[in-house]
């Protein structure tokens, strides 16, 4: 950092590391309940009588509140103030989870999902952008996302395994009750010790027409994919709201074009090194969603692990994405340019996904699944690392939350479209390996029961197959698009003023 840029650099604030540990304790509870709720879906879906094709919407309406209201979450956490936003976030999403595990039925189940989407949507830009403007030295900077990175890694496996535990000697909604604890205590925490740097709101006012126009666009574009699994492509409501999706985005480009106080500014979504990281995890996620969807449902329903077994299952996968953020990414994203870390971790991530497009019923966890989801893990966590410390890049701190706010819709609306899409090509080659074999199918018995999950793997591995070329044009978009050197060396910097080029402050996501 320059002499000039580091006098006007504010103060560190002496509580930032206190502040790490309740944002990173937040940032626990998020993805506890993301992996907590794969684990328990099969059992929440009987005991709560959820059809096959709207199971997915378990998932699914906490992506699209999530993915829907992230950037206008963004701008009240930069406008209201980020401490606040936070611990509202955070009550609220307590409050959703005592819901979700007091649900009678699958309408009650599907609102506190959504409800769980929409205060996650204020959290979670709110809790990335309080570490963006608190953590300005490049050194400290990389220590406390590691820290981050490794604790936000450590929840994934803590609730595969917690929700397996809880699933199994419990019951499924205490899954979504052990979120209320998580919440309270970073509430109070986060309300004792964080302290918001001055002069780092946007009190501009707020873009309503371009909430609405981004709102009302993503939730047309998921609920497209979504739809077209049960009711086909065709399908006129189908075909009508992606119609609806293009129009009504189109229209907020537009707007944000013209306001002047835009929700999104362009200038932050259209630097080119931002714009490759938006569209690179978008799509590496699409094929993370889906996977996670179909290897609960290959290890529970085709090889009949329990929860417990199936949380332990995922555990090289976890331990992969550990390793590559914290040990790969973190200690190489300040020595080489983050492409040259980005574009391989997608490529060995595609690998594990390659290998597992020869899954079979009778695959080996050992030979097979194990090495393969070790590749992903490892893949994945290298390329995140150094793609989420890009995220603001040379935005200024004032839109720091809308632009923490954007990485994380381009990771929820990619994980919506990719269960989807993904489930809808799987269905389609399971109803098509069973047309083939309808009379061995109708036989019955044991062989009628094998020719089942025969065609439900054939689903898995032609989905997977997908999920692999989509790991493969992430690789090839980071590496083409993105072309800003190592932090602290030269090279390609976003539009804005010198002292913004200096403020590059990484954000990770969940």
């Amino acid at each position: 950092m320059s002499k000039t840029a580091a006098s006007l650099a504010p103060a560190a604030d002496p509580s930032r590391w206190k502040a790490l540990v309740f944002i990173a304790l937040a940032q626990l509870m998020v993805v506890l309940d993301a992996t907590i709720v794969n684990i328990a879906l099969p059992s929440a879906q009987t005991d709560l009588g959820i059809s096959d094709g709207n199971r997915q919407w378990v998932i699914t309406a906490y992506a699209l509140a999530f993915g829907g209201l992230l950037l206008f979450g963004g701008r009240i956490a930069d406008k209201w103030g980020r401490k606040n936003a936070f611990v509202v976030g955070l009550i609220g999403f307590a409050l959703a989870s005592a819901l979700g595990g007091a649900a009678n039925g699958e309408a009650m189940m599907l609102g506190a999902r959504a409800l769980q989407g929409a205060f996650g949507a204020l959290l979670a830009p709110a809790a990335l952008s309080l570490l963006a403007v608190m953590f300005t030295d490049a050194k400290e900077r990389a220590k406390a996302f590691g820290i981050y990175g490794a604790i936000a890694g450590g929840g994934g496996a803590v609730g595969l395994i917690l929700g397996g535990f809880l699933t199994e000697y419990l019951n499924w909604r205490w899954t979504f009750f052990v979120n209320i604890p998580f919440a309270i205590v970073a509430a109070v925490g986060a309300w004792m010790v964080i302290r918001e740097p001055a002069g780092s709101r946007n009190r501009a006012p707020l873009d309503i027409p371009g909430v609405v126009l981004s709102t009302t666009g993503l939730v047309a574009l998921v609920y497209g994919f979504t739809r077209a699994e049960s009711a086909g492509w065709s399908d006129a409501l189908t075909v009508t709201m992606f119609v609806a999706s293009v129009l009504l985005l189109a229209a907020f480009v537009l707007v944000e074009s013209k306001v002047k106080s835009p929700l999104l500014p362009l200038r932050v979504l259209l630097e080119r090194n931002r714009g490759g990281v938006y569209l690179s995890l978008g799509l590496a996620v699409i094929s993370m969603f889906g996977l996670f969807l179909f290897l609960t449902y290959y290890l529970q329903v085709v090889k009949g692990f329990s929860p417990v077994k199936t949380g332990f299952a995922f555990m090289p996968m976890i331990v992969g994405m550990i390793t590559g953020s914290t040990q790969i990414g973190a200690r190489l994203m300040t020595r080489v340019p983050p492409r040259l870390l980005m574009g391989p971790g997608f490529l060995v991530a595609a690998l594990g996904m390659l290998l597992l497009t020869q899954l079979e019923v009778g695959s080996s966890y050992p030979a097979l699944i194990l090495p393969a989801q070790l590749l992903l893990g490892l893949g994945m966590g290298t390329a995140f690392m150094p793609a989420m410390s890009l995220a603001t890049h040379g935005v200024n701190p004032a839109d720091a939350g809308v632009a923490s706010a954007m990485v994380n819709t381009s990771q929820q609306v990619g994980g919506a479209i990719g269960t989807a899409l993904l489930n809808t090509i799987a269905a389609s080659a399971t109803t098509a390996y069973l047309t083939d074999h309808a009379a061995e199918a109708a036989a019955g018995g044991p062989a009628g029961q094998l020719i089942q999950a025969q065609a439900m793997v054939e689903g898995y591995a032609s989905a997977i197959w997908w999920a692999v070329g989509i790991l493969v044009a992430s690789a090839a978009i980071a590496l083409a698009l993105i072309n800003t050197g190592r932090p602290g060396v030269g090279g390609p910097v976003a539009s804005g003023s010198a002292e913004d080029a200096e403020l590059k402050v990484p954000v990770i996501a969940h």
